[in-house]
């Protein structure tokens, strides 16, 4: 049971691997423009290659009832602007992408620490049986890895269950959920026989942990056979609504999200990774010209993914998250020749944006600034731990208390940091 009442049944992460540029997407600095070429003194200082402050070339718009700024990159998202709330005072310690990754992930900068999924799945189990609780959709494999849904020292029945996205078609998501020969009750009595023998080998070990993780991974595959049929199959629904979320891989994952949370999964993470890149959204080069392409699919999915929850009832306690391991800086990257054409933006970690819809947060609301240049968060900072304790509070957990003992000590998602947010709660 949860410790208290719950906002929140169920958990979306929408991951955007790279981390976007918060400058040019939900963090307006006009002031860049008067600015522009100027290099900051730190960077000047590590000598690094730039042409200085670089305004965004996008425009900003006021929408909503909440006359919320939202970059013009977002149209279909900002019909959603009462919905969302904007944290833009986010920051972490991590200025590189793997341990930032795990960090957001799991808490912690190093491996292999049990992520937020696992931790949820840890505390509040499932609510159907013949899926599992914590599943993470990725169209490849995403820089670091499986360490980023790891179950860590918990045990293993709490680690996400991965399914590549690029193929959709249900034989390829889930392999082997039809037996080539057995009915259902040949395999109940093949699965009965198994766990007969596993029983006399677990009485043998003096760790019963990672086998009785094996076999309960053999029990949640056969109960899958009944129902991952179904959940997992978006040919299911209609043309219209496919298009809607756009037929892009990551437009199809979200829509399979959506599927999934409908039939009962806790938390579902779905990566924005493609084959030929981990982390599409790392724009070191090009930033202007990849983040239309980028936030274009990523605002279609997302804003049709809303409007299905709303639509269905679940947006009130389903707690949607947006965002990446940090943001993107306000000034130029520039190549090796010092060329000033297509420049990126660099990793930046001391002010970025991450958004949160549903499950008992604020609608229509901005959360803290980052300074006048989007250099650093200065008003109201929310730290990753916080952003942690925050979505575990909204799922009926105090994060100081769900605790698991390893190697003689107490360990917790947030460690020993760590407060709700509460200017977010509705």
């Amino acid at each position: 049971m949860p410790h208290f009442a719950p906002r929140a049944k169920r958990l979306l992460f929408l991951f955007m691997n790279g981390g976007p540029s918060h400058v040019d997407t939900f963090d307006p600095k006009p002031l860049l423009a008067k600015h522009v070429g100027e290099v900051p003194k730190e960077q000047a200082e590590r000598k690094q290659t730039t042409s200085g402050f670089m305004p965004s070339p996008f425009a900003f718009r006021r929408h909503g009832r909440s006359g919320m700024e939202i970059s013009e990159l977002f149209p279909k998202l900002a019909e959603h602007a009462d919905d969302l709330c904007v944290v833009r005072s986010m920051h972490t310690d991590q200025p590189n992408h793997e341990p930032a990754l795990l960090i957001m992930q799991s808490g912690n900068p190093q491996p292999v620490r049990p992520s937020f999924g696992s931790w949820l799945s840890y505390g509040l189990g499932s609510e159907n049986q013949n899926l599992p609780s914590y599943i993470a959709l990725s169209a490849g494999r995403p820089v670091v890895g499986p360490q980023l849904w790891s179950s860590g020292f918990l045990p293993g029945e709490h680690q996400a269950t991965a399914v590549d996205t690029n193929n959709l078609a249900v034989d390829k998501l889930i392999a082997n959920l039809t037996h080539p020969s057995l009915s259902r009750s040949q395999q109940r009595h093949q699965l009965d026989a198994l766990g007969a023998l596993n029983q006399l080998h677990l009485a043998q070990r003096q760790d019963p942990g990672p086998l009785e993780a094996q076999i309960k991974s053999m029990e949640l595959a056969y109960a899958m056979q009944a129902e991952a049929s179904v959940a997992f199959d978006v040919s299911r629904e209609p043309e219209p609504v496919r298009d809607r979320y756009g037929r892009t891989t990551f437009g199809q994952s979200c829509l399979l999200a959506r599927r999934l949370l409908e039939a009962g999964v806790r938390v579902v993470q779905v990566y924005y990774v493609d084959k030929g890149n981990k982390q599409p959204w790392d724009t070191h080069a090009d930033n202007d010209g990849r983040h239309e392409t980028l936030c274009s699919d990523s605002d279609q999915a997302t804003a049709a993914l809303l409007t299905d929850l709303k639509e269905r009832g679940l947006l009130e306690d389903t707690l949607v998250v947006w965002g990446g391991e940090f943001g993107r800086t306000p000034y130029s990257q520039v190549n090796q020749k010092n060329t000033k054409s297509k420049p990126g933006r660099d990793h930046h970690h001391t002010g970025f944006t991450t958004l949160l819809a549903g499950g008992g947060i604020k609608g229509g609301f901005v959360h803290g600034a980052t300074d006048d240049f989007g250099m650093h968060a200065v008003d109201r900072p929310v730290h990753v731990h916080d952003l942690h304790a925050t979505m575990l509070h909204q799922m009926g957990i105090d994060h100081e208390r769900l605790l698991y003992r390893y190697s003689g000590r107490d360990f917790r998602l947030t460690d020993i940091y760590g407060e709700v947010v509460r200017d977010l709660l509705a």
